[in-house]
């Protein structure tokens, strides 16, 4: 999430449509309907053309609203069209659920022709469908869905039915009870016709004249099923699925007098069904939901009179109200509020509304997510609709699902679950949108909504309630458009507090920008926010995505606002200091650092005696946060009283300078530095003692200087036993720790240090580089890399000496990548910090007795290609060794650049170069990198570069900040370039050459296209040919053996082959090159067992055979040597690829011959036995005029 990565639920890129521009593509999709449905690929090609098209729409669905009746009609074109095959009708309807999907079926659905005349094929359509055939699904979906609008027609069904007797004689099905038995028959299947069923069902029964002779019979068949059924079978979930969702549209659509004498009955079946106890998510959010409908059908629909109702909306008035205009408003609502109490009339609410109020208030503290959203709607819905009296009791109930403890002014034991105060929210957000919470409730309210902007409950390993707070800022949203100014006028400091706080300093992005949005409803709607404009220009919605910049940048100009300061220090130290995640901890005592000199008083007299207690207690978090916060606070409260030159003292009473001294005594005698607790302690206190350092504190010569030492040594001395993640954060921590105590408390007044401490602590650190752990030598290296000048002086080339021993690779350290890397980054920080001087002793400076020294050491890390089972982790090394270089060779330049010589420069760019052509995307990068600095460095230039100018054409120098060398097609074109300057081939074909040969495609791709590029170019000049041959031969020779280099060099020479790149020499007889190169091949797979070097090999020698000259027969020789290879897949690869090469260059052999050599080699079992394989080999050999292979004796 940090810096430039994005955070989990940052807003993504989106495309933002004008119209539907594909109209045209999609009227041909449908118009060719008749033509691809036959075939299955076409068909599915179609469709998912199709889907993705609509699928762009999904945001923006009303832009198809003008094309929707035309791509009906022509599908229901086919769906009428008696010549169209089933498959071909299923196709279209699939196409129509696609775009109701997208609409959504309310908007889709009346545009559905719904005459009389539609009736009898819809029915007839319907009832040629297989209920349980899963493919047609989406066909039975839109045909019942069609069939409830067609269900509105205002005529009498049964005029529909005239002679009930068929031709047969026997009697016909009404049509009320055939739509019926198809409702029935699809409410109880487990695909989405039953969704469809439902609302079918809902336009259906309502109908005057089905309502008076199927109603109740239908009710019944529901509740019979319903009780018949079990949530525990995945039947009997099916099948209760489908019944509450036709009831649930049955009491939402139809009129409340028809459904009241049936409401009681329904409630009574649902509350038998224990719907709350089921584990299935649905079935208890469909009982909700019907819950909610049965108490709105109980109560009339009347809205009350008691609501709170607002007056003006207008954003601009509200921002000009001023004191004046916010009395006359709390004037005209206490009026209104009064007469509304006289208009109240008492209402007849039968008992069950008493039964459904509980079930929703229970329902609030529901496991999921939908079940508490349905029943919050619920609540806000019965609500609007009960008495002053009995809705104030409903809120009174609501504020229960908050209950907590006050244990400690500070502290909250909450009773109730997350779940209870998520559901609670949400209630008390729908009440306060409907004007249900009347003013006189908000001080009830405010408090709990307060407490639920910062809920957070620790849980295992994390926390929960972010959903919390995020329905805490809805509650906020909600109240702004609500209340009038004057109602929340004396809650406004506390809100805009908390939601400030929220929008800055919440873990999680969406509750920040639920906070932000909040505060910004709040400020446009009730214009009673301090600096509110202020805040949210800093604080947009933007601008909080990012939790690193609300933490260190926002937190400080809004703390500049001082009705915010203190809350927000208050709830860093009383939140976030001791939060669960590491990285809040960090970060806010950071903020605290940041905001400290907006009150600084207020830091050092309340915050800092609070935090001391806390840096020394038992919650391990806690004393974590509080000690990096004592730490930072002293700090800033130090540099704060040097600028403003006062006593670094000036803040500090004589008890926190003895509690911050006491607080690494104190955790040595409680041994709070050992186990896991230890990960946390040691680099939190030598953040403490870097910062009291730094502070300049008055501790010299006091007994704690001696402490902190130990504590810096046994830190470094036990990285072995810490864990790998905590390794890294302690022994840096520990470096900057020993920096900073050094420099304040390790020099006198003559800027020197005491010899015997000098003497002992270099020593000491020296001795622990050849330590047997690696971790011990990573942690002393970098401590010598830390030591000041001071301490360095006189022990300069002990030190560089020691640094020198531990990057030397020996059988018994190879492994030991990471204290290489180390050793080498210490040494460049030495150097910089004792400085140059060209003619000065070697003990004390950068001379030019120790440079070369100094180089060849740096020079060895980039040569250093170990790997293990972590992989290529000499990458590791070779990537400090050339940062290293870099800060060396910059810190000469600037200084005495006659140190530099021109070989040693060359050495460098030259090995630059070759790890810029490598395969590691990151290591080439770094190179890259590096190589560009040093070419571009200007003050003043690096001397003895190669061929700058032509390096300063291929790399401008505008392009430094742009090139990306991650990329291997902008990185390999240009690197492949040097290819033509002598001072860099050799270097830059050695790392291409692993690149070229590798195997991952994309670095293979472009290296080999690069290469094949500048070959092509060379081609037509013999010496620049010429000299690239020979450097290539160079590099196989000095790498034979080298599996590392050779393996990929003969992959490489393989491509080059047979991309016709040495076309040049094929017309001359036993030209050099080719002799040299078979010799060399041939030498390095001798007695090889490596199956990727053998199989290269083979391609190599197939590619030699275009070369004229004696050496075409010692190919065919070497090939047939391979032919008879000890490994099967060898001597099958070789056959089929010598197959390849015959019909390649058919000009090698006799044609008379070449039938019947194609045919040994393609008709041969090449991986049957030896015995066998030898003698058709032998008769290949007789046939080409080859000698035969002799077997070698035992």
């Amino acid at each position: 999430e940090e810096g430039e990565e994005r955070e989990p639920g940052a807003l993504s890129d989106r495309n933002i449509l004008d119209s539907f521009t594909e109209s045209r593509e999609v009227a041909e999709l449908i118009g060719n309907l008749r033509e691809v449905f036959g075939e299955l690929v076409t068909r599915e090609m179609a469709v998912e053309r199709f889907i993705g098209i609509m699928d762009k729409y999904q945001e923006q669905p009303h832009l198809l609203d003008h094309h929707l009746e035309g791509m009906m009609n022509s599908l229901l074109e086919i769906v009428w069209d008696s010549g169209s095959p089933p498959s071909l009708v299923h196709l279209a309807f699939k196409f129509l659920y696609i775009i109701t999907k997208v609409r959504g079926y309310k908007r889709f659905l009346p545009r559905f022709p719904h005459e009389v005349r539609d009736l009898q094929p819809v029915l007839d359509l319907l009832a040629k469908q297989n209920p349980r055939d899963p493919e047609t699904w989406e066909t039975r979906y839109m045909l019942l869905l069609w069939l409830s609008m067609i269900c509105l027609i205002p005529f009498d069904l049964a005029r529909f039915d005239g002679n009930l007797v068929a031709l047969e004689g026997q009697a016909r099905q009404p049509t009320m009870d055939r739509i019926l038995d198809i409702a029935k028959c699809y409410l109880v299947v487990s695909d989405k016709a039953r969704d469809a069923a439902a609302v079918l069902v809902s336009k259906f029964i309502v109908r005057p004249d089905v309502r008076q002779s199927r109603m109740a019979d239908f009710l019944d068949w529901v509740l019979s099923m319903l009780s018949k059924s079990s949530s525990q079978t995945m039947e009997g979930t099916v099948i209760m699925n489908g019944m509450l969702q036709a009831l649930a549209q049955l009491f939402k659509h139809g009129k409340r007098e028809d459904c009241l004498p049936y409401a009681a009955t329904v409630l009574e079946c649902l509350d038998n069904c224990k719907l709350s106890e089921s584990n299935q998510m649905v079935l208890r959010k469909l009982g909700m939901k019907l819950v909610q409908r049965l108490g709105l059908t109980f109560v009339k629909p009347k809205v009350a009179k008691w609501r709170y109702q607002r007056g003006s909306r207008s954003l601009a008035a509200n921002l000009q109200a001023q004191g004046a205009a916010v009395q006359n408003q709390k004037r005209e609502v206490a009026a209104a509020a009064a007469e509304a109490d006289d208009d109240d009339e008492e209402y007849d609410i039968p008992g069950e509304i008493e039964n459904v109020v509980e079930q929703l208030l229970v329902g609030l503290k529901d496991k999921d997510t939908i079940v508490r959203w349905s029943a919050a709607k619920g609540i806000g819905r019965i609500t609007g609709r009960l008495p002053k009296e009995l809705a104030d009791d409903v809120i009174g109930s609501l504020l229960d699902c908050f209950s907590f403890n006050k244990i400690f002014c500070s502290d909250i034991s909450f009773q109730e679950t997350d779940n209870a105060w998520h559901g609670g929210c949400l209630a008390l957000a729908e009440l306060g949108r409907r004007g249900l919470l009347l003013p006189s409730r908000i001080s009830d309210v405010v408090p709990v909504m307060l407490r639920a902007l910062t809920y957070d409950e620790k849980r295992g390993a994390c926390s929960v309630g972010s959903n919390v707070r995020d329905a805490a800022c809805y509650v906020c949203w909600a109240f702004a458009r609500a209340y009038e100014p004057a109602e929340l006028l004396p809650f406004i400091s506390h809100i805009s507090s908390a939601l400030v706080i929220a929008a800055v300093f919440d873990r999680d992005v969406n509750c920040r920008r639920a906070a932000s949005a909040a505060f910004q409803e709040n400020v446009g709607r009730q214009g009673t926010f301090p600096h509110g404009i202020d805040i949210l220009t800093a604080a947009d919605y933007f601008a909080v995505g990012n939790r690193v910049n609300c933490y260190l940048t926002i937190s400080v100009y809004i703390a500049g606002f001082p009705e915010y300061t203190e809350p927000m220090i208050d709830h860093l130290v009383n939140m976030k200091i001791n939060h669960w995640d590491s990285v809040i901890r960090e970060l806010s005592t950071k903020a605290l650092h940041n905001i400290t000199p907006r009150a600084p008083e207020y830091m050092a007299n309340v915050v800092l005696p609070r935090l001391l207690p806390l840096s020394v207690g038992s919650d391990l978090h806690t004393r974590h946060g509080a000690i990096l916060a004592c730490a930072e606070i002293t700090h800033a409260l130090c540099k704060l009283a040097q600028e403003n030159n006062r006593s670094v003292t000036y803040y500090f009473t004589e008890k926190s300078l003895e509690g911050l001294k006491q607080i690494h005594q104190e955790l040595c005698s409680r041994q709070l530095y050992r186990g896991l607790g230890g990960e946390l302690m040691r680099p939190a206190v030598c953040t403490l003692i870097e910062k009291l350092s730094l502070s300049k504190m008055p501790f010299r010569g006091d007994p704690i200087i001696s402490g902190w030492q130990w504590l810096i040594n046994d830190s470094l001395r036990h990285l072995t036993l810490v864990s790998s993640a905590a390794r890294q954060h302690i022994k840096e921590s520990a470096v900057s720790a020993l920096a900073a105590l050094c420099n304040e408390f390790y020099i006198d007044e003559r800027g020197e240090a005491d010899p015997a401490l000098q003497d002992e602590l270099v020593t000491q650190y020296v001795s622990e580089l050849q330590n047997a752990e690696e971790m011990i030598r990573c942690g002393f290296s970098r401590a010598l890399g830390a030591l000041p000048r001071f301490l360095l002086k006189g022990r300069l080339q002990q030190v560089l000496e020691g640094l020198k021993k531990v990057t030397i690779i020996s059988p018994e350290d190879v492994s030991f990548a990471e204290a290489r890397r180390d050793a080498l980054i210490a040494i460049a920080k030495v150097c910089q910090t004792v400085g140059v001087k060209g003619d000065g002793s070697q003990q004390e400076y950068v001379c030019r007795d120790n440079v070369d020294q100094i180089y060849a050491t740096l020079l060895t890390g980039v040569t250093d290609y170990t790997t293990d089972s972590r992989g290529d982790v000499g990458g590791w090394v070779r990537e400090a060794a050339m940062t290293s270089l870099m800060e060396v060779t910059l810190l000469l330049v600037q200084n005495e650049a006659e140190l530099i010589h021109a070989s040693i420069c060359k050495q460098i760019m030259c090995w630059l170069a070759q790890q810029s052509a490598e395969k590691i995307d990151k290591f080439r990068a770094h190179a890259g990198s590096v190589f560009l600095s040093l070419l571009h460095f200007d003050h003043p230039p690096v001397p003895h570069i190669p061929h700058r100018e032509e390096l300063e054409r291929i790399f401008p120098r505008w392009e430094k900040e742009v090139l990306n060398w991650n990329a291997a097609s902008e990185a390999f074109p240009r690197i492949t370039r040097l290819l033509g300057l002598p001072a860099y081939q050799y270097h830059v074909l050695l790392g291409l050459s692993v690149s070229v040969g590798g195997l991952t495609e994309t670095t293979l791709r472009y290296s080999a296209q690069s290469l094949f590029d500048y070959m092509k170019k060379i081609q037509s000049d013999p010496s620049a040919l010429g000299s690239f041959c020979e450097t290539l031969l160079k590099v196989f020779e000095d790498n034979l053996r080298n599996d590392r280099v050779s393996v990929p060099l003969l992959t490489m020479l393989d491509q080059m082959l047979a991309n016709g790149c040495f076309d040049m020499f094929t017309e001359q007889e036993n030209h050099p090159f080719p002799v040299k190169l078979f010799t060399l091949c041939k030498e390095e797979i001798k007695r090889s067992k490596d199956i990727r070097k053998l199989r290269s090999s083979i391609g190599v020698f197939c590619g030699l055979i275009q070369f004229q000259g004696d050496m075409r027969e010692k190919v065919f020789f070497q090939l047939f040597l391979l032919l008879c290879h000890p490994f099967p897949i060898i001597r099958k690869t070789t056959a089929s690829q010598v197959y390849e090469m015959l019909l390649t260059y058919s000009d090698v052999l006799d044609p008379a011959i070449m039938d019947q050599a194609m045919a040994i080699l393609s008709d041969t079992n090449w991986e049957a036995e030896l015995p066998v394989v030898r003698e058709r080999r032998n008769c290949l050999c007789d046939l080409m005029k080859v000698p035969r292979p002799q077997l070698v004796p035992k």
